[in-house]
């Protein structure tokens, strides 16, 4: 698999473009119509022979993250993928968020209506605080602007996009004028599990399936479906990936956090899942690992050190390594 670069959420390797040409172009169509409505004839394929750019939450370094102007910018300057975490609303549906709680990226502080939601939950082991995407319904959240997460970005655009869907996402890559993949993370599947009841009993991982099955999207890593609608799915949730193997075939990445932080479905350490026996029983159901890049190159008091044998022991077992949605290694 060739290698993979990413704006890594700092929207490197996008140059500016006016805001006015953004808002002509989403101003001259529908709002991501559903299904795709746009036909561009012959649309040019996704550039398999030289590393990928995935553009991690959208063009983010210049516009917030997670919004459809993030995404439609990221398309405009190159990115081959756009990336995305999906949580979910109160009533079930699927959207583009990448925190649990809203606090950081939305002005759901100067919505005073909605003062008396603030909950604290369990996530992942640690009582968090604050307004939780799924205690809002989708027209609720609908009414939230999206904000910057970091201070030291461009603020100009913040209170301008609203929360978009997993389904007006998948839109933008399917109206793209050339083939543009998708890359979404199936994020705190834990937590929206308990939180969030579906008809029949189905489960997050389901209705996630469900919708990349409506628009299409199948196939094993570069199979002609794969190559139409190219997608990887990611998740730090081992039981999520092997159950959702058993729905789709399309590439899988399990995504390993930093070496102190366990998995948050089997409380499993970093150590247990980097392991040689895991790695090999792993692989049956993903295609690569994505760990925390200081686990590949650690960092002591801002030195790189020498570098683990991660990569080459993944490799050993026949695992494409996803450098934190940065790099992908052969």
């Amino acid at each position: 698999m060739p290698s993979t670069c990413s704006g890594s959420g700092f929207g490197f390797g996008f140059a500016p473009i006016l805001f006015l040409s953004l808002v002509v172009a989403c101003a001259a169509r529908p709002l991501y119509p559903l299904p795709s409505k746009v036909s561009h004839g012959s649309r040019l394929p996704l550039q398999t022979s030289r590393p990928y750019n995935i553009a991690h939450r959208g063009s983010n370094g210049e516009i917030p993250e997670e919004t459809s102007a993030a995404y439609m910018r990221a398309i405009e300057e190159g990115a081959d993928f756009i990336e995305t975490d999906i949580l979910s609303s109160k009533d079930g549906v699927l959207i583009c968020f990448h925190d649990v709680t809203l606090d950081d990226t939305t002005d759901i502080a100067d919505h005073k209506e909605f003062a008396n939601r603030k909950r604290t939950y369990d996530v992942q082991g640690v009582n968090t605080t604050g307004f939780f995407t799924v205690d809002f319904t989708l027209k609720e959240l609908k009414l939230l602007r999206v904000k910057q997460r970091f201070s030291f970005r461009d603020q100009q655009y913040n209170g301008k996009f609203p929360i978009i869907t997993f389904e007006e996402f998948i839109a933008i890559a399917l109206d793209a004028p050339r083939i543009v993949g998708i890359y979404p993370e199936i994020k705190n599947p834990i937590f929206i599990n308990q939180h969030v009841k579906w008809p029949g009993g189905k489960l997050f991982e389901d209705k996630f399936v469900g919708i990349l099955k409506k628009y299409g999207y199948k196939g094993s890593y570069l199979s002609e479906p794969w190559l139409k609608q190219p997608l990887f799915i990611q998740s730090f949730a081992p039981t999520s990936l092997v159950y959702i193997s058993n729905l789709t075939d399309s590439p899988k990445i399990f995504l390993i956090d930093d070496i102190t932080i366990p998995t948050q479905d089997t409380n499993q350490s970093y150590w247990e899942i980097t392991s040689d026996a895991y790695l090999d029983y792993i692989k049956d159901y993903v295609v690569g690992i994505g760990p925390w890049k200081d686990t590949i190159v650690p960092v002591l008091d801002n030195y790189l050190q020498t570098p683990t044998d991660l990569v080459a022991r993944a490799h050993s077992h026949d695992l494409q390594v996803n450098l934190a949605s940065v790099l992908i290694f052969m």
